[in-house]
């Protein structure tokens, strides 16, 4: 076992995940899956924490994808994946109501991009790089990407990331959408703080509901997702019993 591979604490409301192989720039393992799943079920389950910043350890990036090593002489790249599956933590980031920021930097790489993407809000630092090697690999992501990009992202750009496997800087991330903010590398934690710290402030229910407006939203005719929204806003306007 390597040390923590994710490093969990929180700040009054405000919790941080850090991860953590900066010698793998972040790679995710069977380890880094397992730990992390289970700080986001104490996300989950305590009621204190508001909203969780994401990040990653070291100078060299945020996240290099999924560790192709993991199996040591595993002669398939389709073997090392496997980390993935065997534990639900996408559909557990999706589960959750409460805000995720990601805060980036240097190298985002496959599973690097799927967890920002799995991300509310995505800030990057001026250094960040993104990409999705897969298919050049001769294989599709599976941790969500093709799902999550085309609906954070500009699709066009979206289908040119995944299928040609070409990279983008934070410039263009910024572009198309697939970040919201761009900053200097100084400045990452403290905007990604900043903007923790803002719905953190906020009511822990309308954010509940809101997120989950938007995201179940998304896969809803224009009329379904309307009247989504109709039911979560009585909801909340009704007595504290009703919610």
């Amino acid at each position: 076992m390597e040390p923590e591979t994710v490093l969990y604490s929180k700040d009054g409301p405000v919790a941080h995940v850090v991860l953590n192989r900066p010698r793998r720039i972040n790679a995710y393992n069977m380890q880094m899956r397992d730990e992390l799943f289970q700080t986001l079920e104490a996300i989950r389950d305590d009621p204190e924490v508001r909203a969780t910043i994401i990040s990653g350890t070291g100078d060299r990036g945020f996240c290099a994808g999924a560790d192709l090593t993991e199996f040591g002489t595993s002669p398939s790249q389709v073997a090392a994946r496997q980390v993935r599956w065997e534990r639900d933590v996408w559909g557990l980031f999706l589960r959750i109501g409460k805000p995720f920021i990601a805060a980036v930097h240097g190298h985002v790489t496959g599973s690097g991009v799927e967890i920002a993407a799995l991300c509310d809000v995505r800030i990057a630092s001026d250094d960040a790089v993104f990409s999705m090697p897969e298919v050049a690999l001769g294989m599709i992501p599976a941790a969500g990407g093709t799902q999550t990009l085309p609906r954070v992202m500009d699709r066009g750009s979206a289908f040119e990331m995944m299928l040609s496997g070409r990279s983008l800087g934070a410039d263009e991330a910024l572009r198309t959408g697939l970040v919201s903010a761009v900053v200097p590398i100084a400045r990452l934690q403290a905007e990604a703080e900043r903007v923790a710290r803002l719905v953190a402030s906020l009511d822990p229910e309308a954010v509940a509901a809101a997120k989950r407006a938007m995201m179940d939203g998304l896969d809803l005719t224009a009329e379904e997702s309307l009247d989504l929204e109709g039911r979560l806003a009585a909801r909340l306007m009704g007595s504290p019993g009703d919610r």
